[in-house]
């Protein structure tokens, strides 16, 4: 049984969903490596989108345009990384994902593979400024594991709730809970259930019209 057929059996309102919308196209990655995804993660950390693109250009070009290596990063000067658009508390956390990324503690996308999905976050989560949440999106997003549900994100969390017709958001436990019933595709549900959020707000806006 492949994903979509389990995830539709495991629960029928997200499999109408799924007939709905079809097979997801997975967006390309931006990034191959977890330290590259990391310091993107926290410089997006909120900020708008072009905003937080208009910081990463500027940090890029520090670099002649690349990201700049952990080595690099760490000979960076604070005034360097002030001067891109990153707050003094960013700034320190880019300066510890480098340093970790040094020691080794940040695995390379190779290294990763032969890490648990509870070893990276326990592992990442060390790490100033970033938390469980954010190294979710790196195992779904980046290293493409197939079974993270990360039951703080808001959307994941709105997507169940309007799909089952909930008055409110379930708590995160009770979610986890429930969200076992997915695996082992809890990605790729979570990937629906923001769709759903997605799609709910695009019919708000096309009435709000």
């Amino acid at each position: 049984m492949n994903a979509l057929s389990h995830l539709a059996k495991a629960d029928k309102k997200l499999g109408r969903l799924i007939a709905q919308i079809g097979p997801l196209k997975r967006r390309k990655r931006e990034f191959t490596e977890p330290y590259e995804a990391l310091i993107s993660a926290v410089a997006h950390q909120q900020l708008h989108g072009k905003a937080a693109m208009t910081i990463m250009g500027r940090f890029r070009a520090l670099a002649d345009g690349n990201m700049p290596t952990p080595e690099q990063l760490l000979a960076l000067p604070d005034e360097a990384l002030r001067a891109c658009g990153f707050s003094g508390a960013k700034a320190r956390a880019l300066q510890d994902i480098a340093a970790h990324a040094v020691s080794g503690i940040i695995p390379s996308a190779a290294q990763a593979k032969k890490l648990s999905d509870a070893e990276l976050i326990k592992r990442l989560t060390v790490i100033r400024g970033v938390g469980q949440w954010t190294v979710e999106m790196l195992l779904i997003f980046t290293l493409r594991r197939p079974d993270i549900f990360p039951v703080d994100d808001f959307g994941v969390r709105e997507g169940y709730k309007i799909l089952h017709g909930l008055d409110e958001q379930p708590k995160p436990k009770p979610f986890a809970i429930i969200g076992e019933a997915y695996a082992p595709y809890r990605s790729t549900a979570a990937l629906y259930l923001w769709q759903a959020a997605d799609l709910a707000k695009l019919q708000r806006s096309a009435k709000a019209k």
